[in-house]
Formats: structure tokens, sequence, C-alpha cells
């Protein structure tokens, strides 16, 4: 259930781990969920290409369909006034069985209410953890 707690600005770690979760399954719209942890003008340069709301958007509601869970592992966090930065390995399993990993080096700037203004971020795929057909991905150990 999101809440206050669960913004960047409160609780980075909760927003890293809760929010690919709750914008790919969720009940609500998926720009209701990203409103509710992004600003009007948030961007998201994603290996040097910027990508909007709109866009952002684009990318999201077809995972809804395609993706059958999505995990993170944290590895660092930090926030301090207002920028973030973490380091996390964000696992998707899609419904036709692929297992797709992605490490992200994220570099963040917040908003006065705690809500993602702007996020830079560098990722490459990592080697997938083995994963049964239909199941989830495990937990980290």
């Amino acid at each position: 259930m999101p809440s206050e707690e669960n913004l960047p600005g409160r609780n980075l770690g909760a927003y890293l781990t809760g929010y690919p979760v709750e914008v790919a399954f969720g009940e609500d719209d998926a720009a209701t969920v990203f409103d509710r942890y992004h600003t009007p003008d948030f961007v998201l340069y994603n290996d040097g290409i910027p990508l909007d709301r709109e866009k952002l958007l684009a990318h999201v509601r077809p995972a809804r369909r395609r993706a059958a869970s999505v995990h993170t592992e944290l590895h660092e966090t930090l926030v301090s006034g207002d920028r973030v930065a973490a380091r996390y390995i964000l696992t998707a399993v899609m419904v036709k069985g692929s297992v797709i990993a992605t490490e992200i080096y994220m570099f963040g700037q917040l908003a006065r209410d705690g809500r993602l203004q702007r996020v830079d971020q560098l990722t490459r795929l990592v080697p997938a953890p083995a994963v049964a057909a239909g199941s989830t991905v495990p937990p980290p150990q």
C-alpha cells in the first residue's frame, strides 16, 4: 500500500522495491501510480536518453501485460538533502519465461515534497538468475 513514507525522499529503498511492483501490477492506473512518486516535470535520463512522463508511461503500460514479476535487489542507497543515489539490480520475469536483469546506478534530485524530479541513471544487463518458468524471482539471500 503506498504511503507518504514510501516516497523516494523519505525511504528510497521502499520506493525502489515497491514502485516497480506497484506500477506494473497495482490496481491503480499506471499514470496515477507514476504521479504519486514523481513530479509533473519529471525527466529520467536513462543512459543519456531523456524520457519524460509520457514516454515513461508508454514504456510501462505494455509491461503490465508482458511481465509476470519484478524484483529489486538493493545494494546501496543514499539520501542527502534533495539528492538521492542508489545501486541496485532490477530483475523482471516475463510472461513468456525470459528473465531480464539490469544493474542500475541512479542519481536523482528530489522536489520539496519528497517526490523525484529528475533521475540520471546508467544501466547494464547482467546475468539473470535461474528462474523456473511461471515462477517469481527469488528474493536475495
